[in-house]
């Protein structure tokens, strides 16, 4: 009997051999080794310990933030969290509350740098610090578009929650202010999805091929 497609197995099951074959490798998990692995990372990964993981994302993480402020829907955290693993950003700021249902993330976030900020001013303090532009990303008056915007490599783009957009405060942080062409109805689009869109737009101008 052919399995569902429902029941087709993700990841890798134990190393064959049992514990006598396992790498003498520091990177490898004993346990995942033992159990195999079912989580949803890069074939190269497999059964590699978090931290290995993180350390070796490190050695190749772009200089691009992403700055989100005050998302309503957890759904939305944890998306661009999501999005931000798959690219390799530096480091995903979550501006206002600290606690979020982590769900969305798909537990990249073990994988993904997070900074809280308590408010605005904070992330732009931090911002200023580390001589990082900010990129406000909102369909606001005065914006230009992303596409073909010439994007600076290091900098933190920040997005605000879906209905209401970008505070007054982080506009006024902003070195500038684009937005994403749309050509439907709709006045926006999804706080994740143009996130996503805007990493993306950063990532053709700056990210050499993936590994």
């Amino acid at each position: 009997m052919v399995a569902a497609a429902d029941d087709a197995t993700v990841g890798v099951g134990p190393w064959p051999g049992g514990p006598a074959a396992w790498p003498d490798d520091p990177r490898y998990d004993p346990q995942l080794l033992a159990d195999g692995d079912r989580r949803n990372v890069l074939d190269r990964y497999r059964y590699w310990t978090v931290e290995a993981i993180v350390a070796d994302v490190d050695s190749h993480r772009h200089p691009l933030h992403v700055a989100i402020e005050n998302f309503a829907h957890d759904m939305n955290i944890g998306s661009v969290v999501r999005t931000a693993n798959a690219f390799a950003v530096a480091e995903v700021h979550i501006v206002g509350r600290r606690r979020w249902n982590r769900r969305g993330a798909m537990v990249t976030d073990r994988y993904q740098h997070l900074r809280h900020h308590a408010d605005v001013a904070g992330l732009l303090a931090w911002a200023h610090e580390a001589e990082l532009p900010v990129l406000g990303i909102d369909n606001v008056p005065g914006s230009v578009p992303i596409e073909g915007r010439a994007l600076p490599r290091a900098a933190v783009m920040v997005f605000g929650q879906e209905s209401a957009g970008l505070s007054a405060e982080a506009l006024a942080g902003c070195t500038e202010v684009l937005h994403i062409r749309q050509y439907g109805s709709t006045r926006s689009i999804n706080a994740g999805a143009a996130a996503a869109v805007a990493m993306h737009a950063w990532m053709v101008q700056h990210a050499g091929p993936a590994a």
